[in-house]
């Protein structure tokens, strides 16, 4: 049942995203990789090893990538899990190229509390890996647009989706000549 759920969930995120993807792409917080073998162009980073990730860090506010080496970065489902995540946005301001894109998506905390509490007995995600200190029952959209507008990106679009249960954000990197 919650492989079901998973997949089924995971494929209409990344039929969202997919759409404002372009050229090669970094998505961290990638779990299985599902959105980078979609795609098909570019790498999928990870703090936990959930079998099929191409690249396991410590610290996703440390990626071992070159500056400006990357056209979109998503975090699909993910920034509230990551603890330092200001740390990790700015990272993005660095690897992403001068046009580039920042994708994310996001439940709201109430859902989320829930959702996760619904879910306990049988998610992987808090079963094997646990919340850690100063992950969160998701975001809301103010702290999400703050967050991005602090580390120098644009607000491009916002729109909802799954029932308005999730949000899709585009930002855009502020250009430096």
């Amino acid at each position: 049942m919650n492989d079901i759920i998973g997949k089924k969930l995971e494929k209409i995120r990344i039929n969202k995203v997919l759409p404002f993807i372009k050229g090669k792409l970094l998505d961290i917080g990638c779990g299985n990789n599902g959105l980078k073998d979609t795609y098909g162009n570019g790498i999928g980073v990870d703090v936990y090893d959930w079998g099929n990730v191409d690249l396991i860090v410590k610290d996703t506010s440390k990626i071992p990538l070159k500056t400006q080496s990357v056209d979109t970065i998503t975090i699909i489902a993910a920034l509230n899990h990551i603890p330092n995540r200001g740390e990790v946005i700015y990272e993005c301001q660095r690897l992403l190229c001068n046009d580039g894109k920042l994708i994310i998506t996001m439940i709201p905390p109430i859902i989320s509390t829930v959702w996760h509490f619904l879910r306990k007995p049988w998610d992987v995600d808090q079963s094997e890996r646990g919340m850690k200190e100063g992950e969160v029952y998701g975001m809301t959209s103010k702290q999400i647009i703050e967050l991005a507008k602090e580390s120098g990106f644009k607000l491009k679009k916002v729109s909802s989706f799954m029932f308005a249960i999730n949000k899709l954000y585009v930002f855009e990197k502020n250009k430096i000549s």
